[in-house]
This record gives structure tokens, sequence and C-alpha cells, in this order.
């Protein structure tokens, strides 16, 4: 299995092992980077729609021996992104397994998960690729990651897609109602892979979705066993993967330097969004368009945090559009929609200061409920 190996600034000794695979061939490179607890398997809607490929295909061998030869002559400065072995316009993708989560390794300091961190990890792929530049597209945590490697390396990057993005920090939190109170307890009392997947369920999808009907079936119970099934293969994240990647969205910031970098590179750049998103509120997504502009898109969807998964057809189309545009040398002021978008009435929210104690307060009550059940345990009284 393919593994990029990343040296630790302090002790050059260690490494993380970053598990990588690609699927595809051409001259047109898209590196996916997945969001919190997920792993490379999560982007199979678009794996497939972007190189009609099946997931269960990697690289060959063939391939490999031929990557390594070109290392071995000194042929380092070639840009694969201009090769196209079978002499056509294709798409080769790779999906990876961030830091902390699946077959990557897992540090366990949490100083060791920032996005600035994780973004060096994906270049550092790329690099083991041979790939100079690339299509960057991003989920969720994933979507800041993008951000911030095109801010650090604009350089590398083709085309920038944003999927399901905040800012971080406070911004990772979700819109404060019964819903997501309740989801956030069940997903911290969650410990088996039938518990994470229900509650995984109501955070990924849109109701409306999870309700219809799939022959006898509800789409619900098809996605739970499929939810089940692959949290049981992968197991569930570490609890040193799951603080560090929340370490790494919580200290997520970019300044307007960064955004200026971005701006001033020429990207073209696509937001993406799921209209019901629990999650990832779509406010937030919108002043990052709003912030990138007149180099960015706003695409809204009619899903939830996974809109990748609900609407693949319409997100594949959208990523198509944004690689095509891109290669044409589309103008920026063409490529936006942010001119005539948002004109509608303005939408009524509690202010984030307000929303941040809030959230202090209800952390504080999760605390005293997990603080409390331990010590009942430990007293035998429950």
């Amino acid at each position: 299995m393919p593994y990029c190996e990343v040296r630790k600034c302090k002790r050059k000794d260690e490494v993380v092992k970053l598990f990588y695979t690609t699927y595809g061939h051409g001259n047109r490179k898209v590196l996916f980077i997945i969001g919190l607890a997920g792993t490379h398997e999560s982007w199979g809607p678009q794996i497939r729609g972007l190189t009609n490929s099946d997931m269960s295909h990697q690289k060959d061998e063939e391939e490999d021996v031929r990557a390594l030869a070109t290392l071995a002559m000194g042929q380092e400065s070639i840009d694969k992104d201009e090769i196209d072995d079978n002499g056509e316009s294709g798409i080769q993708v790779c999906a990876f397994d961030n830091r902390g989560m699946g077959r990557s390794s897992v540090p366990k300091k949490k100083s060791e998960y920032t996005t600035t961190i994780m973004a060096k990890d994906a270049l550092a792929v790329m690099d083991s690729l041979g790939w100079q530049r690339a299509h960057i597209f991003g989920h969720s945590m994933g979507a800041m990651i993008a951000c911030k490697l095109a801010s650090i390396a604009p350089n590398r990057v083709l085309s920038l897609a944003l999927l399901n993005a905040t800012g971080g920090g406070y911004e990772c939190f979700p819109k404060i109602d019964r819903q997501t109170i309740s989801l956030a307890i069940r997903f911290l009392r969650a410990k088996t892979p039938e518990e994470r997947a229900a509650v995984d369920l109501d955070t990924h999808y849109s109701k409306e979705y999870l309700d219809e009907c799939i022959g006898s079936n509800t789409r619900r119970r098809i996605l739970y066993q499929e939810y089940v099934k692959a949290i049981s293969s992968t197991g569930m994240q570490s609890n040193h993967g799951f603080e560090g990647q929340v370490n790494a969205c919580w200290t997520h910031k970019m300044t307007s330097k960064d955004y200026d970098v971005i701006r001033s590179s020429g990207l073209l750049i696509s937001v993406i969004h799921g209209r019901y998103d629990v999650i990832a509120q779509i406010n937030h997504a919108r002043r990052i368009a709003q912030k990138l502009y007149p180099s960015a898109r706003m695409v809204e969807l009619h899903g939830g945090h996974l809109v990748s998964h609900e609407r693949p057809d319409e997100v594949n189309q959208a990523l198509m559009e944004l690689i095509e545009a891109s290669e044409t040398k589309l103008d920026a002021l063409e490529w936006s929609n942010l001119p005539n978008y948002g004109t509608g009435s303005p939408e009524h929210r509690i202010s984030p200061t307000l929303e941040l104690s809030l959230l202090y307060v209800i952390g504080l009550l999760v605390m005293f409920f997990q603080r409390s059940r331990r010590l009942l345990r430990s007293l035998g009284l429950h």
C-alpha cells in the first residue's frame, strides 16, 4: 500500500505515515482532502464521478515502477501534470487519510494537528506522486486544510473547491437548537459502531434524504448498515486522533493576508454547501466566498453536511465546471456569481458573542454529565 512519510520538525528521526491511493489516469490531477473523522473512502461518489473508475482499482505496479524510474533518472523537474500516458485528457485523482484517522499515523500531541501542518501533509503527498500542481478539493475540515494550502503554496494549486466549509474557531460550532444539542450529546456518548452510525446519519444528511424510500426500505436503514460496516472495518477514531483533528479545526484561522494571497494568485474557486447542513452553517461559507471575491462562485445545493453524497451528480458537475473553467483560463468576473448573490432579506441569527457564551455553558454541562457518569461508575452506583 502507498504511504508518504513526513518527518517531524523537532524530531527528524520520527515520521508520520500518510496513507494515500490514486484512481483513474490522465493529465488532469485532483487531490481530495477529507474532513474530521473521515477517510479517503468518503470521496467515493466524486472518485467514481470524475474518473469513471471502480474504487477497488488502485495504481498498478507498472505505474509505481515508472514513477520510481523517472525519479531515479533525475527527472524530478518534469511536471507530471503535463504527462498523459494514454494520450487522452482524463482525470487522475488522489485521496488520502489525514493524520489521526484511517490507515495514517496518529500523533499523540494535539500540537501536531493544525491546518498548516496538515496542508504540508497534503503537499508531501503531491510530492510523493510527483505532482507539481493539482486541483485541490476539500470537505469540511479538509476545506480548511485546502484553503490553508492555497495560501502557503498557491503555485501548487490549479483550482480550489471548498465543500461545506467554515472559517474555523467558533464557526466550527453548529447553530444552537434542540436538534444540534441532542446530536452533540449522542455523539459524545457513542461508544460502538452502531451508536456512532446512528448519530452520523443525522449529522451528515438531511431528514428528507434519509426518509426517502428505496424499494421496501428507507435510505436511512440502508445507509445505517453501510455505516456500521464501514466503521467496524476502519475502527472508531482514537481519542488522540479525534482530539487532534478537533484542535486543527478550532485553531484554524485565515488572515486577510492569506485571502489576499489566494485572490492574487488568479485561482478560480467554488464554495459548495448544503443548505441544511447542521454542522457547518451556510452563512460562514457565504462569508468565505465573499472574502475570496471575485475569484469565487457560491454553489448552494439541497442537502446536508455530506452534500457530496446526497447530491453527487450536482457536486460532480460543479467540480467539472471548475476544472474546465480553470483550464480555459476563464476570467474571474465571468466565473463568479457573487454580485447577484444574497439579495434576499438578511437572516436573523444570534450574535457570535452570545453563541460562544451559550456553547461554553453547554460544554460545561456536557463535561459535568460525563464526569458524573465516571464518578457513579467508580462508586458502583451506575
